[in-house]
């Protein structure tokens, strides 16, 4: 018996001494993992926080190495940077990117969503063929159509204006996020179609009542993805835009470095930090609502 009972301590023993180095190894394991993700962290912020060290430094310790700005901290970048350019002060700029921005999404949405739910729930003749062109046109550079555009927005006299950025909008031009919010849809069961036709619901009925409120987070993808393309575009206001009152943040920001004359680096990368805060804020409010479209979209069908 005796000998028995020692043999039993000893496996318990062995179990136990077992455990222990198993869960040793995943512990540092993890540790190694986190090491690893914040090295990797530290790298993706490193320029973020680069850009705000030098908003708070004189043009001259622009290019100083280190993250600290030390006797060259100033407050010169923002209120110089705030004052704008031409005359103009930078919160005009601001509320024009803003207006941009705003209209974009609400047509982009509208729009979109519209279409995206004619290919998801309708049936009608080539209804294939014109997915797949629509699909196609994602690989159709944009450069491609820039100059016959270019020709008809001038011959509307839409030049030196923000139609040409936000009446293509309105017409499901992107199909990117036609194609996101059809496949969102598609993953809608069809059985709550049927009922509702059951109650005299037409397509209208059914896209305002039951596609939408279910389509939450595919809408808010949407909306956030549009507002932040159009938010940060710089070509499309550099080729219809003259007039700097109309200026959008990013050809403001382009304005503060002058080949011909000095530029004023301590006030772009203040601007700059700036410019962002409406970015982060978005993602930070819906950050939920993105990470649950990106996840249910094109995965259900």
């Amino acid at each position: 018996m005796s000998v028995m009972y020692l043999k039993k301590n000893e496996q318990h023993a062995n179990r136990v001494s077992s455990q222990r180095s198993v869960s040793s190894s995943a512990a540092k394991g993890q540790l190694y993992r986190h090491l690893l993700l914040i090295g990797m962290a530290a790298v993706m912020f490193y320029p973020l926080l680069w850009m705000m060290s030098a908003s708070f430094r004189n043009d001259s310790a622009i290019s100083d190495p280190g993250l600290w700005p030390g006797t060259n901290f100033t407050l010169g970048g923002y209120t110089e940077g705030w004052k704008g350019i031409a005359g103009v002060p930078f919160w005009r700029f601001l509320l024009n990117s803003l207006l941009v921005a705003l209209l974009c999404v609400i047509g982009n949405v509208v729009a979109c969503s519209i279409t995206a739910y004619a290919f998801a729930r309708i049936q009608f003749r080539f209804k294939g063929v014109l997915f797949a062109l629509m699909l196609g046109t994602l690989m159709l550079p944009h450069h491609v159509l820039l100059v016959p555009q270019y020709i008809m927005f001038r011959e509307l006299g839409w030049i030196d204006t923000y139609l040409p950025f936000i009446i293509p909008k309105m017409l499901a031009t992107d199909a990117f996020f036609v194609f996101l919010l059809t496949q969102f849809f598609r993953a809608i069961p069809k059985e709550l179609d049927e009922a509702a036709r059951l109650d005299g619901c037409g397509h209208i009925r059914i896209f305002l009542r039951i596609i939408l409120p279910l389509s939450k987070p595919a809408l808010a993808t949407a909306a956030i993805f549009s507002f932040i393309y159009s938010w940060n575009d710089f070509f499309t206001p550099l080729i219809y835009l003259t007039n700097t009152n109309l200026y959008t943040v990013p050809l403001a920001l382009r304005a503060f470095i002058d080949t011909t004359s000095g530029s004023s680096f301590g006030a772009l990368f203040a601007m700059s930090l700036v410019s962002l805060l409406p970015v982060l804020g978005v993602f930070v409010a819906a950050q939920r609502l993105l990470v649950e479209g990106i996840a249910t979209s094109g995965l259900k069908g």
